[in-house]
């Protein structure tokens, strides 16, 4: 049972860097998708909480009226292919990148506005 405890303490204070590379060994070494890292995240960020945040997810929120915009927009700033665009946009909310810089996020989170989307930094 202490192991147990040990493993635990340990998840929640993984880094978010830690929990990205933790969830590719799970994913490459043992099959198991990245999705289920999502609750490790959850709970490592109560302990982040006295750090000063370095790295934030830009997050989709909603199209707004302009979907078009947005989607085109999407595809300008991911790389994506336009169905791959459309596709994130129509899945909204939905994450847009992940892991950057404060200055980069706070860029993104403007331009996806002023095209009339609703956006989130996590």
């Amino acid at each position: 049972m202490s192991d147990l405890k040990n493993l635990a303490e340990t998840l929640v204070n993984l880094t978010v860097k830690d929990v990205n590379e933790l969830a590719a060994i799970l994913k490459d070494e043992y099959g198991i998708e990245p999705a289920a890292a999502a609750v490790v995240v959850a709970a490592g960020g109560a302990g982040e909480a006295a750090e000063e945040k370095t790295e934030f997810d830009v997050i989709l929120k909603s199209a707004g009226a302009s979907k078009l915009a947005v989607v085109k927009l999407v595809k300008d700033l991911t790389g994506a292919g336009l169905k791959e665009a459309k596709d994130i946009v129509d899945g909204a909310p939905a994450p847009l990148k992940q892991g950057v810089s404060k200055d980069e996020a706070e860029a993104l989170k403007k331009q996806l506005e002023e095209a009339g989307a609703e956006v989130e930094l996590k």
